[in-house]
C-alpha cells in the first residue's frame, strides 16, 4: 500500500493536533506534506519539524516572518496569505486534504481541492454550509470523496453503510446542549463567554464551543447532512442527549432504527475519515457501554435555542441565505469571545443580517464573497446599532 500524503488545513488547532496523533500511530499510512494554521506560528514551525513537512502556511500574512525565521535551517517551504492556503489544497504535494479551518476560509480551499480531484476529509462544516450545493456538485463531476470528520456526519456514515438510501426515513442528529444546557432561558442575557466555554463532554475551540451553546453548530450540522447524504431537510431530525455518547442515528422506513455510540472523542471520527473504508486496529480510548447505564434523549427547546430554526429557515430558502447566517455568526461569536457583545446578540446580529441582506437564489463561488462581506458588514452594523 503507498503511503497517503496528506494536507491538514488547520494543523495547530483541536482537530488539527488529533489528526497528527493518528498520523503518527499509522506511519506506514501516511506522510504528512503540507500544514497550515492561521496564527500560531510557534506551533506550526514545532509540527513542520516533528512531522518532516515539505511546506507550510501561515494564514496571517503578520507571522510569516517569524515562521520563515524559526525554519530557517529547514528546506520547508514557508507561504503565508489566504491564496497560498488554497494554492497547496490544489497542489501535487498531497493526495488527501484535511480541512479543519474554522468558518468561511474553509471553503476556497475545499473547491481547490475537488479541483485537483483529492480526496477530503472534511472538518470545516461551512464549506458545505455555505456552497454545499455547488460542493458536492463539483464532487460529483470529479468523482472526490468527502468523508465527514464531525462525529454526528461520520456517525450517520457509518449506519448507512451496507444501507440502500430509499430505506431512509430519518436521520437524527443528537446534541449535547452545550455549555448552557441546564441554564433557564431566562438567565441566557447574562452569560459571559467564560461560562459558554464550559462545555460538559467535547474539548473543542472556543468558536465551535460557543456555536455549541448557541446551537448554531447543531443548525450547521443540519446543513451539512442535507448536502452530505442528499436527503430532505424535513427528514433531518435533532434531538437533545446531554451523555454525548451517541453521536446519531438512522430510522429506517421499517421502524429500525441504527445508533453509533462511543466515547466523546474525536480521534475515532478522524480516524474513521482517513482510514476509510478500513477501521483502526485500536482506538485511542477504550469504550465501554457499561459506563454509561443511562442515556437520555428529548426534545429541542426551540424557545431557548432559536438559532436552530433560523438553520432550517435558511436551508429551505437556500441560496446565499445560509451564507449570510454564516458569515453573521462569525462576526458576532468574535465579539462575545472579546466582550463587546452579549450571548443574545448572536442570534439577534444573525437575524439582522437575513432581514437586511441582499439575495441571490443560484450564487457562483464569487457571489458567496460578496455575500460573506455583506453579512459581516451587517453584524457589525447591528452590534454598533446596540452601542457595542
Amino acid at each position: 500500500m503507498s503511503i497517503e500524503r496528506l494536507a491538514i488545513l488547520g494543523s495547530t488547532g483541536s482537530i488539527g493536533v488529533q489528526t497528527l496523533d493518528i498520523v503518527a500511530r499509522h506511519p506506514e499510512r501516511f506522510k504528512v506534506s503540507t500544514l497550515v494554521a492561521h496564527h500560531n506560528w510557534a506551533k506550526l514551525a514545532e509540527q513542520a519539524r516533528q512531522y518532516s513537512a515539505e511546506s507550510v502556511v501561515i494564514g496571517d500574512t503578520a507571522h510569516y516572518t517569524a515562521l520563515k525565521e524559526a525554519l530557517a535551517d529547514t528546506n520547508i517551504e514557508v507561504m503565508a496569505g489566504s491564496d497560498a492556503i488554497t494554492h497547496v489544497a490544489r497542489s501535487y504535494r498531497s493526495d488527501t486534504v484535511v480541512n479543519a479551518l474554522v468558518g468561511y476560509a474553509g471553503l476556497h480551499p475545499t473547491a481547490a481541492a475537488i479541483e485537483s480531484g483529492k480526496r477530503i476529509a472534511l472538518a470545516n462544516k461551512e464549506t458545505l454550509v455555505v456552497g454545499g450545493d455547488i460542493i458536492m456538485e463539483a464532487a460529483r463531476r470529479k468523482s472526490v470523496e468527502i468523508l465527514p470528520i464531525d462525529s454526528e456526519h461520520s456517525a450517520i456514515m457509518q449506519c448507512l453503510e451496507g444501507e440502500q438510501r430509499t430505506a431512509i426515513r430519518h436521520l437524527i442528529i443528537t446534541c449535547s446542549g452545550g455549555a448552557l444546557r441546564d441554564m433557564p432561558r431566562e438567565q441566557l442575557s447574562t452569560v459571559t463567554p467564560e461560562v459558554a466555554l464550559r462545555h460538559p463532554q467535547w474539548s473543542m475551540g472556543a468558536k465551535i464551543t460557543i456555536d455549541s451553546a448557541t446551537l448554531v453548530n447543531k443548525g450547521f450540522e443540519v446543513i451539512e447532512a442535507r448536502w452530505l447524504f442528499d436527503i430532505e431537510p424535513e427528514r433531518i431530525k435533532v434531538v437533545l442527549h446531554p451523555q454525548s455518547i451517541v453521536h446519531s442515528m438512522v430510522e429506517f422506513t421499517d421502524g429500525s432504527v441504527k445508533a453509533q455510540l462511543g466515547n466523546a472523542d474525536m480521534h475515532t471520527p478522524i480516524s474513521y475519515a482517513l482510514l476509510y473504508p478500513e477501521r483502526a486496529k485500536q482506538p485511542m480510548e477504550h469504550f465501554s457501554i457499561l459506563d454509561y447505564p443511562t442515556l437520555t434523549f428529548a426534545e429541542v427547546d426551540r424557545a431557548k435555542y432559536p438559532a436552530l430554526d433560523i438553520a432550517y429557515e435558511v436551508l429551505s430558502r437556500g441560496g446565499t441565505a445560509p451564507c449570510t447566517m454564516n458569515g453573521a455568526n462569525e462576526v458576532a461569536v468574535a465579539a462575545f469571545l472579546g466582550h463587546r457583545c452579549g450571548y443574545l446578540d448572536i442570534v439577534g446580529a444573525i437575524r439582522y443580517a437575513l432581514d437586511n441582506a441582499d439575495f441571490t437564489p443560484r450564487p457562483t463561488l464569487s457571489d458567496y464573497d460578496s455575500a460573506n462581506i455583506e453579512a459581516r458588514q451587517l453584524a457589525e452594523r447591528y452590534l454598533r446599532s446596540k452601542g457595542l
